[in-house]
C-alpha cells in the first residue's frame, strides 16, 4: 500500500460555523457603511444626493445607492445596532436565504419608496437615504418567515424580534410619521417587502408541508 506524499500531513479544512459567517458578513457590512460616510463626510456630503429621488427617471439610480448612504452619523449610528441585531438573524436562516432576501427587500423596497416618495403631508420634493428600509424588511422578514416555514426555531426567533424591535414597526406608519426627515416611506415599503421575500423563500417549506398533508390525506 502506498500513500501519494502530497496528502501527508493534509486534513480538510473545517468549515467555519454558520454564526461566525453571519457575524463576519454582517461586521463586514456595517463596516462599510461607515467607510461610505467617512468618504461622504469628506465630501461634503455630495454623496447623499445619490438616494432615491421619488418618480425621476435619475432617481432609479438610487434604488441601488441609498441603503449605503446616511445623513450624518447620527443617522449611520442610530442606524447600527438594529443592522447588526436584525442582520446577524438573517444569516442564521442560511447565507444564501439571507443574500436572496436582501435583494428582494433592497430593490422591491427601493423601487416602491421611488414610487410613493412624495406622498405625504410635507409638501415638495425630497431625496431617500439610509438603512433603515432594509432594516424594516429583516424586521418584518424575521416576524412572519417563522409561521410560513413552521420551523420551531424560526418561529422562537420571530417571537423574540417581535418583543425586542415589535415597537418599530410604528414608523411605517404615515400618520405619525409627520414632516420631520423621517422617511416613512422607506420603512412601509421596507416592511412589505420583507413580508415578500419571506414568502417567497419559504417556498421550499410550505411546498414540503403542502405534501406532506397530501399524503396523510
Amino acid at each position: 500500500m502506498t500513500i501519494p506524499t502530497g496528502h501527508l500531513g493534509t486534513e480538510p479544512a473545517k468549515p467555519r460555523p454558520a454564526w461566525q459567517v453571519g457575524a463576519a458578513t454582517i461586521a463586514g457590512f456595517v463596516a462599510v457603511l461607515y467607510l461610505i460616510e467617512l468618504i461622504d463626510t469628506v465630501a461634503g456630503h455630495r454623496l447623499d444626493y445619490h438616494g432615491i429621488a421619488p418618480m425621476s427617471a435619475d432617481g432609479l439610480w438610487g434604488i441601488a445607492f441609498a441603503p449605503l448612504l446616511h445623513a450624518n452619523w447620527a443617522h449611520l449610528i442610530a442606524n447600527t445596532i438594529p443592522l447588526l441585531v436584525l442582520g446577524f438573524l438573517m444569516t442564521l436562516s442560511g447565507m444564501a436565504r439571507f443574500v436572496s432576501a436582501t435583494a428582494v427587500i433592497w430593490v422591491l423596497g427601493g423601487f416602491g419608496t421611488w414610487l410613493i416618495g412624495d406622498v405625504g403631508p410635507c409638501p415638495g420634493s425630497s431625496i431617500h437615504i439610509g438603512a433603515s428600509g432594509l432594516i424594516f424588511g429583516w424586521l418584518t422578514f424575521l416576524l412572519v418567515f417563522g409561521w410560513f416555514s413552521r420551523r420551531p426555531w424560526e418561529i422562537i426567533v420571530s417571537v423574540i424580534v417581535l418583543v425586542g424591535y415589535g415597537s418599530v414597526l410604528w414608523g411605517a406608519v404615515p400618520v405619525l410619521n409627520r414632516c420631520g426627515g423621517v422617511s416613512w416611506q422607506a420603512h412601509l415599503c421596507g416592511a412589505i417587502a420583507g413580508v415578500v421575500a419571506a414568502y417567497l423563500l419559504s417556498g421550499p417549506e410550505r411546498k414540503a408541508r403542502a405534501e406532506r398533508r397530501a399524503v396523510r390525506g
